[in-house]
């Protein structure tokens, strides 16, 4: 055995691509195949070094930085407890949202121009992708608006003699852009869908015509995003918008909700926009996505706004309104779904994605529409989960993060999860009743990047690519189905929706 470990040694040292030193070999690390031939296990902790390095001494061998390889890792066990007897939270039927914005084509940040056809005066809405993308959600909601907005003006009875999109300035305007028009007819084709619009900040209003006119949009509130007003002045206006609402669909079964900073009875959601992993040139934004601490930091906003709203406007639902990860249209090739979760246990009703079309953060390519890798995830989450939220908790890796009937998220670079499910029954605490074991076959989805490489632009779903068919319909997103008894495994860099049609929550009935 021993000359089998040494080479396997020399073979690594001297005989790989790249040159990769074992730095945790030990007995528990040597496995034996039906031959009894040792083999070297678990590279969770090697380091690869280029040729020139290997005379370097043990000493400065020591200081070079920590690679993840390819090898073979155990999984780690994890134990999921999943409290079933009530539920903890529960979100509209329609949680799933994205935006459309109304960024021009020449709305550039960091030397790249990212927005291209797609703004909501020039986006295509007879592409045949696009058309068949919206529909695949039966229904989507699509809320319209985004920086712009407070500077939009609608061409209504056609009063407005030259009805001009945004045009870029030099000076004088916010965010570098003109007053933009919009005529009826884009109005009515953008309605067709389930839309939550957003009204202008500022355009006609005078300080003589106070009485007048409403000061609502886009992030104005606390310090505001290039512009502001008074939070006393913001709720008069509010208040005033509900009252014009009531008075033109006087039906409330299809009166529209206001949603924005609070205000009693006046307002049905509460929206804030989340933007935690910074500007999207930061160099460390990939690493930002990945890692598990500092995307949880995000969760005490979340808990902040519903405990707010529980106080204070108990009548109305949290809504995450806008969420990009990283704002000035997003950072390149990086994707992300881990705030889904996170959002619904907190009791958010709504989580409206940046953007369906447009930027580096868009579901849907910004030239061709073909579907991002966060389009499916999207997908999957409308398909799969319920609107009633149960409480999960794990012991094991924070980077395995816990959904809700469930969903699965390893950020791990190297480690996979074996999961084993415990139910608790216990209203009063206590440990877990039982633990789990299915007796039916259970559903699995299970997506991974292409070729393991997360900046991919292909998603797999079970191992096989997620692409549109020759007729550029949406593949359909088929389960694995897997024996009920075997443990759960998910692999590193994943996210796993898995259904359990036999687990029997009460909270759920």
């Amino acid at each position: 055995m021993a000359i089998d470990v040494a080479h396997a040694l020399e073979y690594l040292h001297h005989h790989s691509e790249e040159p990769i030193i074992h730095c945790d070999l030990k007995t528990s690390n040597i496995l034996l195949d039906q031959e009894m031939v040792g083999h070297i296990s678990d590279f969770g902790l090697s380091k690869m070094i280029s040729t020139d390095r290997l005379n370097y001494s043990a000493n400065k061998l020591s200081s070079l930085g920590l690679r993840g390889t390819i090898g073979y890792a155990a999984p780690e066990k994890v134990e999921v407890v999943v409290e079933g007897a009530t539920s903890i939270a529960q979100t509209d039927e329609d949680f799933i949202c994205v935006t459309l914005d109304w960024w021009p084509t020449n709305k550039c940040d960091y030397d790249q121009c990212p927005w291209g056809q797609v703004g909501l005066f020039n986006l295509d809405l007879k592409n045949k992708i696009l058309e068949k993308a919206v529909k695949a959600f039966h229904p989507l909601r699509i809320r319209v608006g985004g920086s712009l907005q407070d500077q939009v003006v609608y061409n209504v009875r056609n009063n407005i003699e030259n009805c001009k999109p945004f045009q870029k300035q030099d000076k004088g305007f916010l965010f570098g852009f003109s007053i933009g028009c919009l005529d009826m007819k884009r109005w009515d084709e953008l309605n067709e869908a389930k839309v939550t619009f957003g009204l202008n900040a500022f355009i006609g209003r005078k300080e003589s015509e106070t009485e007048k006119t409403l000061w609502v949009g886009n992030e104005l509130c606390g310090v505001g995003v290039s512009a502001r007003i008074e939070a006393k002045q913001y709720a008069k206006d509010m208040a005033t918008l509900k009252n014009l609402v009531k008075e033109m669909y006087p039906n409330p079964k299809t009166q529209p909700k206001v949603l924005g900073p609070g205000g009693h009875d006046i307002i049905d959601g509460v929206t804030h926009h989340i933007y935690n992993l910074g500007p999207g040139n930061n160099p460390d934004v990939v690493r930002r996505v990945q890692d598990p601490f500092f995307l949880t930091q995000i969760a005490q906003t979340f808990k902040d706004v519903s405990n707010a709203i529980d106080k204070f406007a108990p009548w109305s639902g949290a809504w995450v309104s806008e969420s990009g990860g990283a704002y000035n249209s997003g950072g390149q090739l990086v994707s992300y779904l881990d705030q889904l979760g996170m959002t619904s246990v907190y009791n958010h009703k709504v989580y409206c994605r940046q953007a369906l079309t447009g930027g580096n953060y868009a579901l849907l390519n910004t030239t061709t529409f073909v579907p991002n890798p966060d389009y499916y995830g999207a997908l999957l989450w409308h398909i799969v989960m319920g609107s009633k939220v149960i409480s999960v908790t794990h012991k094991g890796s924070p980077y395995l993060h816990p959904g809700v009937s469930f969903v699965f998220i390893n950020l791990s670079k190297n480690t996979s999860f074996e999961i084993d499910i415990f139910h608790d029954l216990n209203l009063n605490g206590g440990s877990p009743n039982f633990e789990f074991k299915g007796h039916k076959e259970r559903e699995e989805y299970h997506l991974t990047p292409k070729d393991g490489n997360i900046l991919s632009s292909v998603v797999l779903l079970n191992e096989t690519p997620l692409e549109l068919s020759d007729s550029l319909e949406i593949p359909e997103l088929k389960p694995e189905l897997v024996d009920g008894l075997i443990p759960i495994n998910i692999v590193a860099h994943s996210i796993a929706f898995i259904t359990i049609r036999d687990f029997n929550a009460p909270a759920c009935s």
